[in-house]
């Protein structure tokens, strides 16, 4: 099951993105006494007495406009209002209720979601104004009196979020199933591969780009082990995202990879790897996730001596940042090799978890300096002292020097490919932290 989604919408001006940023605990939402600061929606992850949800920022809605700029803010809250579980709508104390709070209100009861009204800039939880009843009105329940500023009665907001909040999953904290997202850009056989792994029509499969809006999950258990596999809409380039709903998916499909344990990058055989996909690639790997590299549609393409080999050389070329991820050549239409996908997603998962005693990471870093010296810059050599791992998925290593300047890249990858050849690792990314010692230590 996902996360929980809670939209904060509201017009402008009334503190939302302040509000989005206090329960996030970070800046991440622009915060100015301008209306219109905020024009597209900002996700963030929350944690409420132990549940895990999304949190989304959205512009403010000016109802009737001819601005159009706040016609698209405007449409992006609407789209945040229609893939919410929650929708918290934020207004201003100091105004009372306005025409566009009674607009908006109006909006959201005919979208028939749970809301939490809000009555902001209440700095003063023991003197509420009066003025606070006024916004019985709106229709929408009981408002609650909060202060973005200070933090008074967001606790009774969020308590009131999770009264809607659907039950929990039996085992959505189950270590033992594995998230897996289904990622790549449209029309390369995503859903189909869910249907097929599935046993059934979980999942509208079209050949149109972009039919699936949202992030989709599936269980699977079976006697490769537990899976929750993540269907999600396809990765356009930028240039080509002029659709609004397509604009949501695309910040679906990156939550969708934060959640992964595993990416499955689908690549059409027909095609190689384009420049889409390399883009995509790139973020399973910049969020450090274990990932397999999927060629689909191999039963389409026309096949001579070698061909797989040639076409795996070329992957690993196009992708030459993740060479460490395996490659398997599927169809999805036909099922060809798609139960090793279960093995592969096991294999790589344990490897991305895999801990390494810094006994051993020493040994290996011994004998990788005896074969190549550590490099040298105006008579100064790289004094690498020890290393040893910090965490998983993906693996952490932080290394022990004299000297960060002296510590090249070329040398960071060459001890890294020391690592992988003696301990595997493949399929995950591994990161290697540099830390220089203190003049008095070297």
């Amino acid at each position: 099951m996902s996360r929980p989604l809670v939209a904060i919408v509201g017009r402008p001006n009334v503190g939302k993105s302040l509000l989005f940023n206090r329960l996030v605990g970070q800046r991440l939402s622009i915060v100015e006494d301008t209306p219109g600061v905020t024009r597209d929606r900002l996700y963030a992850e929350c944690e409420w007495n132990g549940r895990t949800f999304d949190i989304v920022d959205t512009g403010g809605i000016e109802p009737t406009t001819d601005n159009e700029i706040l016609l698209f803010m405007r449409e992006q809250a609407n789209i945040a209002i229609n893939a919410a579980d929650v929708i918290v709508l934020v207004t201003d104390i100091t105004t009372g209720v306005t025409a566009a709070d009674k607009d908006v209100a109006n909006m959201l009861l005919r979208s028939k979601k749970p809301v939490v009204l809000c009555v902001n800039k209440v700095d003063n939880p023991s003197r509420v104004d009066t003025v606070i009843y006024e916004f019985y009105s709106l229709g929408l329940g009981d408002p609650i009196p909060i202060s973005a500023v200070h933090g008074h009665g967001t606790g009774d907001m969020l308590d009131a979020c999770m009264e809607f909040f659907p039950e929990e999953d039996e085992d959505e904290g189950d270590p033992d199933r594995i998230n897996v997202a289904i990622i790549g850009k449209p029309n390369v056989g995503k859903s189909s591969l869910t249907n097929l792994i599935a046993g059934e029509q979980r999942v509208i499969v079209s050949n149109v780009a972009g039919t699936t809006r949202d992030a989709v999950d599936t269980k699977i258990d079976n006697e490769f082990g537990k899976y929750n596999f993540i269907d999600t809409a396809g990765i356009r380039r930028k240039s080509k995202v002029d659709d609004r709903i397509e604009k949501f998916s695309v910040m679906r499909a990156q939550l969708a990879i934060e959640r992964a344990d595993v990416c499955l990058i689908m690549i059409d055989a027909r095609e190689g790897v384009t420049d889409q996909d390399t883009k995509i690639a790139g973020l399973a790997h910049e969020a450090g996730k274990a990932s397999i590299i999927i060629v689909n549609k191999w039963d389409l393409v026309e096949k001579e001596t070698g061909t797989m080999e040639k076409m795996r050389k070329d992957v690993m070329r196009d992708l030459s940042f993740m060479t460490y991820a395996p490659v398997l050549f599927i169809s999805a239409m036909t099922g060809q090799r798609v139960q090793r996908i279960f093995e592969l997603i096991n294999y790589v998962n344990d490897q991305s978890a895999m801990r390494i005693t810094t006994g051993m990471l020493n040994n290996v870093l011994a004998d990788a300096q005896a074969r190549v010296q550590p490099p040298t810059d105006k008579g100064r050599r790289l004094k690498i002292y020890y290393m040893t791992q910090t965490g998983i998925k993906p693996p952490n290593f932080v290394v022990f020097c004299n000297s960060r300047e002296l510590f090249h890249f070329s040398y960071q990858r060459y001890l890294e490919n020391q690592i992988r050849a003696t301990f595997g690792l493949e399929g995950t990314p591994v990161r290697m932290v540099i830390r220089q010692k203190g003049d008095k230590e070297e």
